[in-house]
């Protein structure tokens, strides 16, 4: 189980720190609110397994020991040692980071399996022995051993919060509190791979345009810093009456004086920097953030949708498996991250309480579309569980038309980027150099 260092304020403004261990960082600050304190930071300093049982890891010790043992002489060769090429090898395959194809790879093959109704155990140590990233075997093991010590398996991962997505954790938590975990394996694999299809497609609009503006910049610096001077001596030695365009010099001595006072601009953007992230780190800085994600142009939209996607496939899991709707609601928020869908939430949870409509929230939000909201009390009045199948397939059909028009604005708004970036140095850089070239300079130079 994880350890925790903490520092926390009392109502009375003490400020107390301790460490503890918790399941997780979330069910630690839950734990101080109870007790009416309020968490100023939070640290994680190591991990501890309350599984004495727990199965040994396989790292390259125990593989040496192994090959230091065994007996070779049935393969005709003693070999006691390794060759340094196989350390080599050893070394960097326990090296090697687990990437983002070897979390799809085993969500996909744990998800077959546990439709061929594999047991947890089973279906861990059936991909473990097929696993070759020895880091990531690692991890699997470490999961199969709280697995067999009768812990979930979503508690492990979230001490690999590097390896495993938080949205990817909480989709195995609530299949595993719902008792459907196949179904939330479907679910992430769906959510990897659709992931992935998104990032391909920015990285292919994104990464050539990033290239060529980048590129135009560093022409525009560099033409400006040698082109330009060297256009004005020529000027300069045969005294001609032109003068090079206004936007050249001005931007020429722009350079000059950030280069001279580099420190400030340097100074003011890590001040900046500094502040937001800052802001962004407290609790109203974080809503104000998450907010302004479902609000940003282009991407907010698609978010949000995301977002309220993922809890209505978490919900509708919950309530097909016998829940009641605060309770689905309850367990199926760990899908979100966003303060402000969590807000809404919560928010929606407390009217449930108070016999007012858990739907209410979601439409006073005014981020959900009318449809959503008309369909859930639709649902509410006839069968919620069928009319949420519905609106799921509404919404992965809406997530794709909205994909679709980002995919044709994204790069015209790009290209616009770029359009002004050139323009820019066409008027800077080449507008004298073409001066040059014609030679009319000359003409006011000799009096002609």
């Amino acid at each position: 189980m994880p350890i925790y260092t903490y520092k926390a304020v009392t109502r009375t403004g003490v400020v107390v720190r301790n460490k503890v261990e918790a399941n997780s960082r979330q069910n630690l600050i839950k734990s101080l609110k109870s007790s009416e304190l309020l968490p100023i930071s939070i640290e994680q300093v190591s991990y501890r397994s309350n599984n004495v049982t727990k199965k040994k890891k396989k790292n390259v010790t125990d593989i040496q020991e192994i090959m230091k043992n065994v007996n070779t002489t049935q393969l005709g060769t003693k070999k006691t040692t390794l060759s340094t090429k196989e350390k080599v090898n050893l070394y960097l395959a326990k090296s090697e980071k687990p990437t983002q194809r070897d979390l799809v790879v085993f969500t996909q093959n744990f998800y077959l399996l546990k439709k061929a109704n594999f047991n947890n155990i089973h279906a861990l140590e059936t991909i473990i022995q097929s696993t070759e990233n020895l880091s990531f075997k690692g991890i699997l093991e470490d999961i199969l051993a709280g697995v067999e010590a009768g812990e979930n398996m979503y508690t492990t991962m979230e001490y690999y919060e590097d390896i495993f997505p938080y949205i990817y954790v909480n989709m195995i938590k609530v299949g595993e509190l719902s008792g459907s975990l196949t179904k939330s394996l479907e679910q992430a694999v769906k959510y990897l791979d659709e992931t992935e299809a998104l990032n391909k497609k920015l990285r292919s609009i994104l990464i050539p345009n990033i290239v060529q503006f980048a590129l135009l910049l560093v022409m525009l610096v560099v033409g400006t810093l040698f082109a330009i001077p060297s256009i004005q001596s020529v000027f300069d030695e045969l005294g001609t009456e032109d003068q090079l365009p206004a936007i050249t010099l001005w931007f020429a001595e722009f350079l000059n004086q950030a280069m001279i006072y580099w420190y400030i601009p340097v100074g003011i953007i890590t001040i900046i920097v500094g502040a937001i992230l800052f802001y962004i780190r407290t609790p109203k800085g974080k809503y104000n953030f998450d907010y302004f994600k479902y609000k940003m142009p282009i991407f907010g939209e698609l978010i949000f949708a995301l977002d309220f996607s993922r809890f209505l496939k978490a919900m509708l899991l919950n309530l097909k498996n016998g829940m009641r709707i605060q309770d689905s609601i309850e367990v199926s928020k760990n899908v979100i991250k966003n303060y402000v869908m969590l807000s809404i939430i919560e928010t929606s949870i407390n009217n449930i309480l108070t016999g007012s409509s858990w739907i209410e929230p979601f439409e006073q939000s005014g981020l959900a579309k009318p449809m959503i909201t008309e369909m859930l009390k639709i649902g509410m009045q006839t069968d919620l569980t069928e009319m949420m199948e519905k609106l799921v397939e509404y919404m992965e059909i809406d997530i794709d038309n909205i994909m679709t028009k980002i995919m044709k604005a994204l790069p015209q708004v790009v290209y616009a980027i770029v359009g002004v970036v050139l323009i820019f140095f066409v008027l800077v850089v080449l507008v004298p150099c073409i001066q040059v070239y014609m030679g009319n300079f000359l003409f006011s130079a000799y009096d002609v």
